[in-house]
């Protein structure tokens, strides 16, 4: 791991990209390699072996990168191939999940509160913030609610519209999240709704962004370990696909705040 080298950056499909534009907005300086796995989202109603045999598969792309650190910019491949991907890799680069950042942040920021989170069903379904928070010996009352249709309607461009406000509405108001003085966003598509979703709490509740936190650690990381990249201006990013469609990239501007062109990886193109 040199401190020029890439930092490598893993979704189902664009969620990931609100992890990207964080990292990006706090490392100007560091130059990425995003991946999203087009062709197989979404990974929250996938097989937790079919989630790791993706995971594997973008590692060794990113890997061939050069990349020294890989961020897995997705809650369920986090919970089910984190363990897996940092034995993998082993030293040949470093593995930042969006779980336990988060976890770290929530244990620190909201004791002995009652903190809501919402998620896929594979995320809510495995339990690992529950877990994760427990191992630490945590006092936060931690009370999860799966959210399955907000990740397609982002998906498919329906944030900020009524859609959206009533199906927010509808999630939000359930009696799991009754009371609660903070809400994790446990989906790294869910940002994207971060306003709706504090403006329904009318702004009473925290509103906690795995991406943000994600780009903290990352930082802290880089720091201690001096992998930082020396190299000043603007880096050039790049994007990579399984799968490409031309509605696909136009809407990676809405999670990146910007124009990005996706590359269909050759690996995937021959198949």
């Amino acid at each position: 791991m040199t401190p020029d080298a890439p930092i490598g950056i893993f979704d189902s499909g664009i969620g990931g990209l609100t992890v990207a534009h964080a990292i990006a907005t706090r490392l100007p300086h560091e130059r990425l390699v995003y991946f999203g796995d087009t062709a197989h989202l979404p990974y929250g109603d996938k097989s937790e072996a079919a989630i790791q045999a993706y995971s594997i598969r973008i590692a060794d792309v990113l890997l061939q990168k050069n990349c020294k650190v890989i961020v897995i910019a997705c809650n369920s491949a986090s919970s089910a191939a984190y363990e897996l991907l940092k034995e993998y890799v082993r030293h040949q680069a470093k593995v930042i999940n969006v779980i336990d950042p988060m976890v770290e942040y929530v244990a620190k920021h909201h004791a002995h509160q009652k903190v809501g989170l919402i998620g896929t069903k594979r995320t809510v379904l495995s339990n690992v913030y529950q877990r994760k928070l427990e191992e630490r010996h945590s006092t936060v009352d931690l009370h999860a609610l799966a959210t399955p249709l907000l990740a397609p309607m982002i998906e498919e461009g329906f944030s900020n519209s009524r859609i959206s406000h009533d199906l927010i509405d509808q999630y939000l108001s359930d009696d799991t999240l009754s009371e609660i003085r903070a809400l994790v966003l446990a989906c790294t598509h869910y940002p994207l709704i971060k306003q709706e979703v504090r403006d329904y709490f009318q702004g009473n509740v925290d509103i906690l962004d795995s991406s943000e936190v994600v780009a903290q650690a990352l930082d802290q990381y880089l720091t201690q370990q001096s992998l930082k990249s020396p190299a000043q201006g603007t880096p050039g990013h790049e994007f990579l696909v399984s799968d490409y469609t031309d509605s696909f990239e136009a809407s990676t501007k809405i999670f990146f705040g910007e124009h990005v062109h996706l590359t269909r990886h050759p690996l995937w193109a021959r198949e």
